[in-house]
C-alpha cells in the first residue's frame, strides 16, 4: 500500500504556501523583465478604463434615444466601435505580454532550480527523491506559468474593475450602492471558510502528484529489475493506487472549488436582482432615469463578475503560492558541502599527492556508524594504490571523500598539500578522472558518451581512448559505429561494454589523478587483461587509486591498503601481505585457491 506522501522539504516551509504573499518569491525572476511588466500594466489599465467608460456612453444613448438627432446617434455608435477596437487591441496586447512574461520567468526558474540541484552533494539526494525534484521542475513551474501568464493579469484587471465599478456605482446611485455593499459580508464568509479548506486540499493534491511522479520514476529507472523479479503487477498496482489517491485529492479540490463558485455567484447575483428590483421601483417613482439604472446595472454586473472571477482565481493564486514556496525551498536549501567564500587555487601543476589526515566520517543517513574512523593515509604522486577489503569496509567512501562528495566529520583531505575544503570543487575535480562501480551511460551516441570526459576532445582522441579501453572493436560493430545511440542508461550495451565506455571516458580526461572503483568487475578475462594493460600504462604518469574486490587486479599495485570497518588495518605489497597472514591473506586464499587452505 502506498504511503501518505511526506513533504521532502521542510514541513514548515510547506505550511507557508497558504500565504499568497509567498508569490513575492518570484520577484527576483520577474525583476529582469520589469519593462515587460510595465507594458502589461499599461495595457491592463487601458482595457479596464475602456470597460468602465462604456456604460456611461450607454446611459447617454438610453436617456437621449428619443430626443437626439440621427447624426448624433451615429456618432455615439461610432464611438462605441472605437472603444471596442481599443478594448480588443489592449486585451490582445495584455495577453501577448503576460503570456510571454510567464514563459520567460518559468524558463528562468526551471534553469535556476536545475542549476542548484545538479550541484548538490549526494547527501541532498539521501533525503529528496529525484522524482520529487522533477515534479517541482515540471508540475510546480507549470502552475506558476499558468498563474503568471493568465491568472495574475486577470486578477489585477478584476481588481481595477471592482474598484472603478464601485466608485462609479456610488456616483450613479449611492443608495443602491450602499445596499449592494450590505451583501458583501454575506459573500465574503463562504469565500473565507471554503478557501481555507481549498488551500489544504490543494497542498494535498500537489503532494500526491509528487509522490506519484517519484514512484513512477523509481519504477521506470529499475524496469529491468522489476521485470526480472516478475513484479510488474505490484509496480502497476502501487502506481495505480498512488495515482488514484492523487485523483481523489484533485476531485475533492475540484468539488470544493465548484461549491464555492456556486455559492458566491448565487449570492452575488441574487443580491443584484434584489437591488435591481428596488432600482426599478425608483425609476417608476421618478427618482432616477432609465439610463442611470441601466448604467448602474452594468456596473453592478461588472463588480459582481469581478468578485466572482476573483474567487475562482484566488485558489489558483494559492496553488501558485504553494508551488513557489516549494521551488524557493529547493533554491534555498542548505548543502552540507559548500565552496569556500575565498577559495585557494590548486597547486600548479597538479602532482596528484592525496593525503588523509586523521579523517573520520559518518554518512548523514547513518550518523551512528563510522564509515571511516581516524584514517591517516598519504598517496604519493604517480603512485598506484589499491584499496581492498570486505563489503562495507569504507573503500568506496575513500573515493567519494577524494571527490569531496562529502566532508569529513573530523580531519582533512588534501591535494598536493592544499585542503579540498579550501578549494572550489570545480577547480580540483577537473584534475580527477573517475570510473564508478556502476558506470553511467547517457542517452547519446558512443562518441559523445566518451567525449563527456573531455568535451573539447577531437574524434581521433575519442577513438584513441576507446582503443586503450578495449572498447573500439565493439563500438565499431554497432549499427552506426561511434554515432550509434546507446539508449537511456546504456540499455543497448552489456555491463562490460558500459564499463569499457566509462574507462575510455576516464582515459580521455587525461587527469593527473585516476580513481577506479571496481572498474573491471564486469569485464571478461580477455577485456580485463587489455584494460589492465591500459590502466598500467596510465598509472605510470599519474596517481591511481584502485578499489577492487578481485585481488588479481591489484597484485601489481605499488601499495595495497587493507580496510575493515572503516579503518586501515594493513598495508604493503601483495606478497608481503600474504606472508603476514590476517584479512588480506584470508581474502587471497579464498580467491586464488577457491577456499582450499
Amino acid at each position: 500500500m502506498a504511503r501518505r506522501p511526506q513533504p521532502q522539504i521542510n514541513e514548515q516551509e510547506r505550511e507557508k504556501s497558504k500565504r499568497v504573499g509567498a508569490l513575492r518569491g518570484l520577484g527576483p525572476y520577474i525583476w529582469p523583465y520589469r519593462m515587460l511588466v510595465l507594458l502589461a500594466l499599461v495595457a491592463l489599465t487601458l482595457t479596464a478604463a475602456v470597460s468602465l467608460v462604456m456604460p456611461m456612453a450607454v446611459r447617454r444613448v438610453v436617456d437621449n434615444f428619443g430626443t437626439q438627432s440621427e447624426a448624433l446617434l451615429d456618432n455615439y455608435f461610432l464611438a462605441a466601435l472605437g472603444f471596442s477596437s481599443l478594448l480588443a487591441v489592449g486585451t490582445a496586447l495584455r495577453y501577448l505580454l503576460v503570456t510571454r512574461l510567464g514563459e520567460v520567468v518559468v524558463a528562468d526558474i526551471r534553469k535556476a532550480v536545475f542549476d542548484r540541484v545538479i550541484g548538490m552533494s549526494p547527501a541532498f539526494f539521501e533525503n529528496v527523491m529525484t522524482g520529487e525534484v522533477l515534479s517541482r521542475i515540471t508540475t510546480d513551474t507549470t502552475v506558476i506559468q499558468s498563474v503568471l501568464g493568465s491568472s495574475v493579469s486577470v486578477a489585477l484587471r478584476n481588481v481595477l474593475l471592482f474598484v472603478g465599478g464601485l466608485v462609479l456605482m456610488l456616483y450613479t446611485s449611492s443608495k443602491l450602492t450602499l445596499m449592494v455593499l450590505l451583501i458583501v459580508p454575506v459573500v465574503i464568509v463562504p469565500i473565507l471558510a471554503l478557501g481555507r479548506r481549498l488551500r489544504k486540499l490543494s497542498r494535498e493534491n500537489q503532494d500526491w502528484i509528487a509522490e506519484s511522479s517519484g514512484n513512477a520514476s523509481e519504477a521506470l529507472l529499475s524496469a529491468q529489475t522489476v521485470q526480472a523479479f516478475t513484479n510488474e503487477a505490484q509496480a502497476r498496482s502501487t502506481f495505480a493506487h498512488v495515482t488514484d489517491l492523487s485523483l481523489l485529492a484533485a476531485l475533492r479540490r475540484i468539488n470544493t472549488r465548484a461549491l464555492m463558485t456556486m455559492i458566491v455567484i448565487f449570492l452575488i447575483f441574487s443580491g443584484v436582482v434584489v437591488v435591481l428590483w428596488i432600482g426599478a421601483r425608483d425609476v417608476r417613482a421618478g427618482g432616477m432615469s432609465v439610463g442611470a439604472l441601466v448604467q448602474f446595472v452594468i456596473y453592478s454586473v461588472m463588480v459582481a463578475g469581478a468578485v466572482g472571477a476573483f474567487s475562482e482565481i484566488w485558489s489558483e493564486l494559492q496553488r501558485a503560492a504553494g508551488a513557489t514556496e516549494r521551488l524557493v525551498a529547493l533554491l534555498q536549501i542548505s548543502d552540507t558541502v559548500k565552496d569556500p567564500l575565498t577559495p585557494v587555487a590548486p597547486v600548479r601543476p597538479v602532482r596528484g599527492e592525496i593525503t588523509f589526515d586523521d579523517v573520520t566520517f559518518t554518512y548523514p543517513s547513518r550518523p551512528d556508524t563510522s564509515a571511516l574512523a581516524s584514517v591517516n593515509l598519504t598517496i604519493k604522486p604517480a603512485e598506484t594504490v589499491a584499496i581492498v577489503g570486505p563489503s562495507g569496509a569504507g573503500k568506496t567512501t575513500v573515493i567519494q571523500m577524494i571527490l569531496r562528495f562529502y566532508d569529513p566529520k573530523n580531519g582533512r583531505i588534501l591535494l598536493d598539500g592544499v585542503a579540498l575544503s579550501d578549494m572550489r570543487r570545480e577547480d580540483f575535480r577537473r584534475h580527477l578522472a573517475l570510473v564508478p562501480q556502476d558506470p553511467v551511460i547517457f542517452a547519446d551516441n558512443a562518441r559523445e558518451n566518451i567525449r563527456f570526459g573531455r568535451p573539447e576532445a577531437t574524434d581521433a582522441e575519442v577513438e584513441s581512448a576507446a582503443r586503450a579501453a578495449a572498447a573500439h572493436e565493439f563500438i565499431r560493430m554497432l549499427p552506426e559505429g561511434y554515432d550509434s545511440p546507446l539508449g537511456e542508461r546504456g540499455v543497448m550495451l552489456s555491463g562490460g561494454q558500459k564499463q569499457r565506455i566509462a574507462i575510455a571516458r576516464a582515459i580521455l580526461r587525461d587527469a593527473p589523478v585516476l580513481l577506479l572503483d571496481e572498474a573491471t568487475s564486469a569485464l571478461d578475462a580477455e577485456s580485463e587483461q587489455l584494460v589492465q594493460q591500459a590502466v598500467e600504462e596510465l598509472a605510470e604518469t599519474r596517481t591511481t587509486i584502485i578499489v577492487a574486490h578481485r585481488l588479481a587486479t591489484v597484485k601489481k599495485a605499488d601499495r595495497i591498503i587493507v580496510m575493515e570497518n572503516g579503518q586501515i588495518i594493513a598495508e604493503g605489497q601483495h606478497d608481503d601481505l600474504v606472508s603476514q597472514g590476517g584479512l588480506y591473506a584470508k581474502l587471497a586464499r579464498l580467491q586464488f585457491t577457491d577456499g582450499i587452505s
